[in-house]
């Protein structure tokens, strides 16, 4: 797939909302930040429009999405914060300029509708993390952002989980937020998942629809021939008063089972405090050993 051109000291980026309302305090932290790491700051008045709880109507959100994707200016757009809205307006923005002249696009969460845009198109994203949660990233998470973007991205080391399956794999990194995946099942937007690693996180779900989705992944065919799965975290996940009796990781790891890839949990990207960032569409390094797993461009 096609990568954006890395970005160089002083270049543009904007911000967008195509979900959850936003004030501006809530993005001051995080403008600071993007101006002390080199970059220039574009904001439109249309970015802290409010309609219940969306950051304006889908018009606006598309509208402001649209001029960002066609500005030339523009290097990078940081979509400010998920909840939920990418899907109601992702069908009426025009890509063709972007494929003429891709910019890196970033976010996590409900933003994998727009991740899955772009890969569908032929061009890499940044899974990474927003403005919203910048002040309380760590500082590796932010870091991993801004290497990100300058096409600088560092291995990362993480400690094995007791339910990975190991293996040594490169291939191509699809995927995103599972319930947002889930949205896109029987779509032309569902991600291309044969000989691909498969990376899936989620916030807040009951466990038994994380089995209800993982089920419907796997009888949809998504989960056969992967290259590998990477899990990165499921956080503060929800049980009924009567137990299902599993957790979100060992309802995946009984559901892959019978495959023999590599399997990874743990990895620190999604709604955790060190949201490391993803290429997704970009050719990424798994290795999965007994003591460790390592992920790397």
């Amino acid at each position: 797939m096609q990568q954006p051109i890395p970005l160089q000291k002083d270049d543009l980026i904007a911000l967008s909302a195509p979900a959850r309302k936003i004030s501006p305090e809530e993005l001051q932290f995080a403008i600071q930040k993007i101006e002390e790491a080199g970059f220039r700051i574009k904001l439109d008045e249309r970015l802290f429009a409010s309609e219940n709880q969306f950051a304006g109507n889908d018009s606006i959100r598309a509208a402001l999405l649209q001029d960002l994707l066609d500005d030339p200016k523009v290097k990078a757009i940081l979509f400010v914060r998920g909840g939920y809205g990418s899907l109601r307006i992702i069908d009426r923005l025009d890509f063709s300029g972007f494929v003429k002249s891709p910019k890196w696009l970033v976010g996590y969460s409900d933003i994998t509708v727009i991740h899955a845009k772009a890969q569908q198109l032929g061009i890499q994203s940044l899974h990474a993390s927003m403005p919203i949660n910048f002040e309380n990233n760590t500082d590796e998470s932010l870091q991993s952002l801004f290497d990100a973007l300058q096409n600088q991205m560092k291995p990362i080391s993480f400690e094995a989980h007791p339910l990975n399956k190991t293996g040594d794999v490169k291939a191509e990194i699809v995927g995103g937020n599972l319930s947002t995946l889930y949205s896109l099942l029987g779509s032309e937007l569902f991600p291309e998942t044969k000989g691909k690693i498969l990376f899936l996180e989620d916030l807040d779900e009951y466990l038994y629809h994380i089995d209800r989705m993982i089920l419907a992944f796997k009888r949809a065919r998504k989960l056969d021939n992967l290259a590998g799965l990477l899990i990165g975290g499921m956080t503060a996940m929800n049980d009924n008063t009567i137990p299902f009796g599993k957790t979100a990781e060992e309802i995946i790891a009984e559901h892959v089972s019978e495959f023999d890839y590599p399997v990874c949990f743990g990895f620190p990207a999604g709604h955790i405090i060190d949201n490391r960032a993803i290429c997704l569409g970009g050719s990424l390094h798994l290795k999965v050993e007994r003591n460790q797993a390592i992920v790397s461009a």
